[in-house]
């Protein structure tokens, strides 16, 4: 199973993202959308898990939830926006994590690139940084990865060039 990682468009849907995810079986978008016309392309292009962020209005999150838990390649899934770093997280999720960790916990929010194992709760962390052009990062940036034998495997950071 292939999996592309995107967060915090804010409105905007880079046209590589189509190139660099067309092998993937599912695109996981980590929120701040921005415009729904940016699910509605992703939607019409792969199966697609999303949640909704802090700029999201009223459609988003009626069409999203703020944290979704899921299955896939046979590993538990947990996405929301608004997560934390790895080690430091909100005090909600701390909580969610502690009492059921999933195998893979992906945010957003913060637009910083990182991806670390987290041996104190025994989960990957990914957060893909921000694919939009609004916001503190230089760089527009996607993750894709593979889920084989119930591992992920061959992740890699894909660079769709500079913000502005």
């Amino acid at each position: 199973m292939k999996i592309g990682v995107i967060s915090d468009t804010h409105g905007h849907l880079d046209e590589n993202v189509f190139e660099y995810f067309k092998d993937c079986d599912e695109i996981w978008h980590a929120g701040d959308i921005g415009d729904l016309a940016v699910t509605d392309s992703l939607k019409k292009f792969k199966r697609l898990k999303c949640v909704f962020g802090n700029i999201d209005g009223a459609e988003a999150r009626r069409e999203f939830k703020e944290t979704i838990r899921f299955t896939a390649g046979g590993l538990v899934v947990m996405i929301t926006h608004i997560g934390g770093r790895q080690y430091v997280y909100t005090p909600a999720i701390r909580e969610n994590l502690k009492r059921n960790p999933p195998d893979i916990f992906v945010c957003g929010h913060s637009h910083i690139l990182k991806v670390g194992y987290d041996k104190r709760f025994g989960f990957l962390y990914i957060n893909p940084g921000a694919a939009g052009i609004h916001g503190i990062h230089k760089v527009k940036t996607l993750i894709r990865f593979d889920i084989i034998n119930k591992k992920p495997q061959n992740m890699e950071v894909i660079e769709l060039g500079n913000r502005a």
